[in-house]
């Protein structure tokens, strides 16, 4: 029964358990560059839809799927879609001086009167009120409203600077009126589900309804994933994760409307809460910026890097150091270096228990108890990997969100269920055929273990679903040798 994927094997002894996502821009969009993220230690490549053309993101997609063969290994696309960008209007081109303290205009409307800022979001002037702060420029603007009508309002500069066209503009604390899918988001998503992707990011989620609004779109044709970039979202987080696949720390949007202080709590309990409900979880955002430009990352950079793995997310993500940054293979042998560091730390092992998340279920499913025991077995006999044979890809998930202390192999016969599982702490997706009868198991169990690094005589730990070849039904814990 011969392995899909015969080279490009991952000795698990040497894999990493939290993984990396890196954006593709000019920087890192040739065949050759592709190639060498892919080898250094990138499991999951991003295409940011915020930017460039539908062809070009396509072109891309072609040149990922081409480095997939050439490496012989499955790689996960992550297709971002932009989501509703606010901005303000057309402003001169020598841009609107805001001075401190002074009275400013707002006018609903493309373009505005000389000395106005033009805000064509009518649905802003519906849900603001007077005291209510706008933010411009990711933060690095402000006013506060003194008075607001239908069509128009004044303010006062709270925080000047030189203001310029379509410019990012937020009103924390409030819920607007807008779907989290634009119409261009339709249009990119159609592409993005054409051209394969494997995961879907959702931006600017606000309210459960934007998740299952793409959801009805999305089905099952890829991972869902959320980012969680407005405070409005964190007072539905629970139930917002629930409606998910998978989430995302979007650090950036959410340090805009969120005192700065406050961005380290929530990123913790993103992640709590993922995990608790058996989500992947990505840390984004600034995560080596200073390497845009340096080669070398800060020490902030790197012990923040740390924070997300101590803290157990599933990936931590790279988006303008590998996009337009000077150094991106740098910057991704850089932060692999950071993984493995911490995860052989002394006390790695005791963080990540402390931090593992639980199933939350009312009534826990067979396979989630199946999962659990499987780490359980792993942990207490000191196996040497955990070998998941799995046709949705749910198993490997479970087991990888109790956070065993083996790596975990997982073996599915679909091609899109193992680059999707690219994504799982811990998991080394392999494409095999699916498995016929208990004898099978045990055989490709153990040989696939043997050429993936685990010796001869090793203890491993297999799970598997009888009668073989049903999805969702896993219900046999094994303990073999190689």
């Amino acid at each position: 029964m011969a392995l899909l994927w015969e080279t490009g094997v991952i000795n698990l002894r040497e894999s990493k358990n939290c993984k990396i996502v890196a954006t593709v821009g000019p920087a890192s969009h040739s065949p050759r560059d592709l190639e060498a993220l892919a080898t250094i230690g990138v499991d999951v490549f991003r295409i940011n839809f915020s930017h460039g053309e539908r062809e070009s993101h396509r072109e891309i997609f072609h040149r990922i799927r081409t480095v997939e063969q050439r490496i012989n290994r499955p790689i996960g696309i992550l297709a971002d879609l932009q989501g509703p960008k606010i901005r303000v209007g057309v402003l001169p081109d020598e841009g609107l001086s805001l001075v401190y303290g002074e009275e400013v205009e707002l006018h609903c409307s493309d373009t505005a009167e000389t000395g106005c800022i033009p805000v064509p979001h009518p649905e802003i002037f519906a849900v603001s009120t007077s005291g209510d702060t706008l933010l411009f420029d990711d933060g690095r603007l402000s006013v506060e409203l003194i008075e607001v009508q239908a069509d128009r309002a004044k303010a006062k500069v709270t925080m000047p600077g030189k203001l310029t066209s379509r410019k990012g503009l937020n009103v924390p604390g409030k819920r607007l009126p807008v779907s989290a899918l634009t119409e261009k988001d339709r249009l990119d998503l159609e592409v993005a589900l054409q051209e394969g992707a494997d995961i879907i990011a959702l931006s600017f989620v606000q309210h459960p309804d934007d998740v299952l609004e793409a959801r009805d779109l999305i089905g099952d044709k890829a991972t869902l994933l959320v980012k969680i970039e407005k405070p409005s979202a964190l007072e539905h987080l629970d139930e917002i994760i629930s409606l998910a696949d998978a989430v995302m720390v979007a650090r950036g949007d959410l340090g805009v409307e969120l005192p700065s202080e406050m961005v380290p709590i929530h990123q913790r309990r993103i992640v709590k809460a993922a995990r608790s409900q058996c989500r992947p979880v990505i840390v984004a955002t600034q995560m080596m910026e200073s390497m845009i430009e340096s080669a070398t990352p800060t020490r902030a950079e790197s012990s923040d890097v740390a924070t997300a793995v101590y803290q157990g997310a599933d990936a931590v993500m790279l988006s303008a150091e590998s996009a337009v940054g000077r150094h991106p293979p740098t910057v991704v042998a850089i932060m692999d270096r950071i993984i493995r560091a911490i995860q052989s730390a002394e006390d790695y092992r005791e963080t990540i228990t402390v931090t593992s998340g639980h199933q939350t279920s009312a009534e826990p499913s067979t396979a989630e108890a199946m999962a659990e025991a499987a780490s359980e077995i792993c942990n207490a006999l000191n196996c040497s990997a955990i070998v998941a044979f799995t046709a949705t890809g749910s198993t490997g998930l479970r087991i990888s969100q109790n956070r065993p202390s083996a790596p975990v192999l997982l073996l599915t016969p679909s091609v899109e269920v193992a680059r999707r599982a690219r994504l799982m702490w811990g998991v080394t997706p392999v494409v095999e055929e699916d498995i016929s009868s208990y004898e099978h198991m045990l055989e490709t169990a153990q040989r696939l273990a043997k050429v993936h690094g685990i010796a001869e005589g090793e203890r491993i730990v297999v799970t598997a679903g009888f009668p073989f070849g049903r999805p969702g039904k896993t219900n046999l814990v094994q303990v073999t040798r190689v």
